[in-house]
């Protein structure tokens, strides 16, 4: 079975295949980390661990039950053919359509809670909380739709499992070393909560697109096309550059009315 898999090929994928399912995962990161907010305090640390545990175990069935019935995924369920709008939809359509939709709906309730609440600094202690039960049955299935991307990925540049594999359980262990970090930054720049419910807002109306793609949506005659991976980081590079300039010129404009007085 080792046979012919300490090779230099399986090794450059072996590589890029790591660095793809971290990139990739980082959304699924996102989402652990904010969905771990709404517990108790003491359990945030443990609900990210066994959220990014369940991702990796998540991502190994998945990707042996894609290789088995990769074909089952593609194959199409149900079409439609009106004058206005044409579907031919499929399972995997349909697990990612759905997936994009509930990532844009916890978004918006989240962004909208925010603006609602009349005491950001006491919002922690009077929030309801999520049970630890209900937080990570949230996590798992939002699991099963972010590995659709990376094992998707995984079979495209290989078919060795084990490479596969061993790229899913590296990449989840970088995950695990960063979730403290992610999280520790967003507790100490509460602002930045916004531009990461604006990612998952943005990470959301990519998945519809992709969904939509898949299913061979068109409306009116127009497809819809799926966002490239490169203008999804360019849009998310961009946001990132305009809310740490906006931080900076906003702590300047402060810093300078207070010397006013």
């Amino acid at each position: 079975m080792l046979e012919g898999l300490f090779t230099l090929d399986n090794l450059t994928t072996f590589l890029i295949l790591t660095a793809l399912e971290t990139v990739l995962g980082f959304d699924n990161l996102l989402y652990i980390t904010l969905e771990a907010k709404k517990v108790d305090p003491a359990k945030e640390r443990l609900i990210r661990r066994w959220g990014i545990i369940l991702a990796i175990a998540l991502r190994i069935v998945l990707l042996f039950v894609v290789l088995q019935l990769i074909q089952a995924f593609q194959d199409p369920i149900f079409s439609v053919d009106w004058s206005f709008f044409t579907a031919n939809v499929s399972g995997h359509s349909l697990i990612v359509l759905a997936g994009g939709l509930f990532l844009m709906y916890t978004a918006m309730k989240e962004i909208y809670h925010m603006l609602g609440v009349s005491d950001l600094m006491d919002e922690g202690s009077r929030a309801r909380r999520n049970s630890f039960a209900k937080a990570l049955l949230w996590i798992v299935i939002m699991n099963v739709v972010f590995s659709f991307d990376t094992v998707l990925s995984a079979v495209a540049l290989t078919d060795n499992f084990i490479v596969m594999t061993s790229a899913i359980v590296i990449s989840g262990i970088l995950m695990v070393v960063m979730s403290d970090s992610v999280a520790t930054f967003l507790s100490k720049n509460r602002m930045y909560e916004v531009l990461g419910l604006f990612v998952l807002l943005l990470v959301g109306i990519v998945l519809i697109a992709e969904g939509g793609h898949i299913a061979h949506l068109t409306f009116f005659g127009f497809p819809i096309e799926p966002m490239s991976k490169a203008t999804f980081y360019f849009v998310l590079f961009s946001l990132v550059l305009v809310e740490v300039v906006q931080t900076r010129y906003q702590r300047k404009l402060l810093n300078e009315q207070g010397l006013g007085h």
